[in-house]
């Protein structure tokens, strides 16, 4: 195995990796009990392929046993040596020396129990040692001065309620606050002291609440019926949902630390939470996450290179192959997976079921249930009983209704008439052409999702007029897949005329590029770069044809990688003016560097503009 396989290798097969790394080293051990170790410990794919290139930059660190290293090298040395390795090293203090049997870390670093205690100046007698706890205001204090409480926390938490809902049963707060905090006393008397505070917390305002437990205080006492307690929502979406994530000082549900973590995906541009970062610490979306080649493994019922939905004892499955019968699907012939007909009782593969095709019978596009791939039969002509299919109460047409009321077809046009209608009750006939070419859809449940959140929002607002029906008017809205839907629906039914998206997305994207930098004369100069070169550029190339997708990617990967040059120039107190060759081969060195190649377009460009002089940055092809 040689060293420039190991990043490759890291990523393909880290399991294997880390195996062969520790028993190079240890040569007591089997392989077999090296690999049931190392798969105890890695745990996940990311967690696995981390400690396997940490392994691979540094494995003197199963000699050595020294920090910096992550902590699952750290774990994964203390279960070596529990499984009897005697050349693996245990991982030792950074500060004293001591082998270790258990972990403390700061930063990269480990260390013991003694070493690894934070000191700070006692709050009561001023002296510098080892902080033993932190009193009511946070403030630290050694192990000579505790800041004592001898009242009782059940008394005191049951006298604060009382004074808001008079009567309220002393067992019932004495069994919510132990379920809140079991075993740790310190913790819940933290929590009586906070509460004492801001008894507020208890009648609403509870998303401002320092510690977790008294989020789960709360819903104990109103989940036992207790008057007075208010559960809080969450300050930001304001739903009564679980709120337990700190955002600036706040605690808020989940959705909205997903928004508030939103980044751009540097390989699809779609603005959402990263699921996971790349080599050089760039957000990808859980999309991107999912495509990744890297993650992708051979299914051993299809035998494709696909995601993984499941693993068995003999190796990973796709979400395509389930665990089905394979026989000889009636509909199109091909021996695949297949599930039973409730209507013929013969098998049909999954792409028969899901297929829509026009019936030979009655017309209708409707899904597949007998006949061929060639003739197709709808379920209403394959088996006209009325215990499976009954007439709809508006059209009478036949379909499978699973609950009283009209089929889809008609539910959409109902919907589409709420949402388009004015106020006379009308559709306005500038609305008309996207009704029409709605309600006439084939597939009505894929329009009806039109018709859903958002969506329904923007179109009763654009049929009432409280919108005007311009791309301006949406271009006010937040930004995101939903809107620039409703966006294509609107021009492909000639509601709205036809623009330059990409254009669009990239002026927007330079106007705030342009005001993110922290300096004046960065601001400008990136003002400059983005409008009168890659815009112009664009627009020149374009010669009045759209913009393609992937012009707007590279525009901009040349516009951040124009920020990320003078970020880090700004972090050393140089300007495009003042720096020299000698400055711009540092940076060019540098660890930290992203987009390389994107950057040397820069520099040319402010060469170019007599910006800077004197550097010197080649092109590659």
């Amino acid at each position: 195995m040689t060293t420039t396989d190991q990043p490759d290798r890291a990523v393909t097969d880290p399991v294997g990796l880390i195996t062969d790394l520790v028993a190079e080293v240890e040569r007591e051990l089997g392989i077999e009990t090296i690999q049931a170790v190392v798969t105890a410990v890695v745990g996940g794919r990311a967690k696995s392929r981390s400690l396997a290139k940490a392994l691979a930059m540094r494995p003197a660190v199963l000699t050595d046993g020294r920090s910096p290293a992550p902590r699952a090298i750290g774990d994964l040395l203390i279960e070596l040596r529990k499984a009897g390795a005697s050349a693996i090293a245990p991982p030792v203090c950074a500060e004293c020396g001591k082998k270790l049997r258990t972990l403390q870390r700061k930063g990269q670093d480990w260390y013991c129990s003694v070493c690894g205690q934070e000191t700070a100046e006692c709050n009561v007698c001023g002296s510098v040692r080892r902080v033993g706890f932190r009193d009511r205001k946070g403030l630290p204090r050694c192990s000579m001065c505790p800041d004592i409480d001898d009242r009782d926390p059940v008394t005191v938490v049951h006298e604060l309620i009382t004074t808001m809902a008079p009567g309220a049963d002393r067992d019932v707060v004495a069994e919510a606050l132990r379920r809140s905090v079991p075993h740790r006393p310190h913790y819940r008397q933290r929590l009586v002291w906070a509460l004492e505070e801001k008894p507020r917390l208890l009648t609403g305002e509870g998303y401002l609440a320092p510690h977790r437990a008294i989020l789960r205080f709360i819903d104990l006492l109103h989940e036992a019926g207790v008057a007075g307690i208010v559960r809080p929502a969450c300050p930001r979406c304001h739903q009564l949902v679980r709120i337990d994530k700190p955002l600036d000082g706040q605690r808020v549900c989940r959705n909205c630390i997903a928004k508030s973590r939103i980044e751009e995906c540097v390989r699809c541009g779609a603005r959402r939470e990263p699921a996971t970062r790349d080599d050089q610490g760039r957000p990808l979306c859980p999309t991107c996450l999912i495509t990744d080649p890297a993650n992708l493994e051979t299914c051993i019922v299809c035998g494709k290179s696909r995601m993984v939905s499941s693993r068995t004892a003999d190796g990973a499955i796709c979400p395509n192959c389930r665990p089905l019968p394979v026989l000889l699907c009636s509909i199109c012939g091909h021996t695949t997976p297949c599930t039973l007909s409730k209507l013929t009782g013969l098998p049909h593969c999954g792409g028969c079921r899901q297929r829509q095709l026009h019936c030979t019978v009655c017309g209708r596009l409707r899904g597949i249930h007998s006949g061929t791939a060639d003739a197709p039969v709808c379920g209403p002509c394959t088996t006209p009983d009325a215990e499976f299919w009954r007439p709809c109460p508006t059209c009478g047409q036949a379909e499978r209704l699973h609950a009283p009321g009209p089929c889809p077809r008609c539910t959409l046009k109902q919907r589409l008439h709420e949402l388009l209608a004015d106020n006379t009750g009308s559709i306005p006939p500038k609305l008309q052409p996207l009704h029409d070419a709605l309600a006439g859809s084939e597939r009505a449940a894929t329009a009806m999702k039109l018709s859903k959140s958002i969506v329904s929002t923007v179109l009763s607002d654009l049929s009432s007029g409280r919108r005007s029906l311009t791309h301006e008017a949406l271009d006010e809205l937040p930004e995101g897949k939903v809107i620039e839907h409703i966006r294509s629906v609107l021009v492909a039914t000639e509601v709205l005329p036809r623009r330059d998206e990409q254009m669009v997305r990239l002026e927007r994207h330079v106007k705030d590029l342009a005001t993110s930098h922290a300096t004046a004369e960065g601001r400008k100069i990136l003002h400059r770069y983005a409008t009168w070169h890659h815009l112009r550029r664009l627009r020149r190339r374009s010669r009045g044809k759209e913009v393609t997708h992937s012009q707007l990617a590279v525009a901009r990967q040349h516009l951040r990688a124009a920020v990320y040059f003078l970020n880090w120039f700004e972090k050393q107190n140089l300007t495009l003016a003042t720096c020299r060759q000698a400055n711009l081969e540092q940076w060019m060195t540098s660890d930290d560097v992203r987009l390389r190649r994107e950057a040397g377009h820069f520099v040319r460009w402010a060469l170019a503009q007599k910006i800077t002089r004197d550097l010197s940055f080649p092109a590659e092809r």
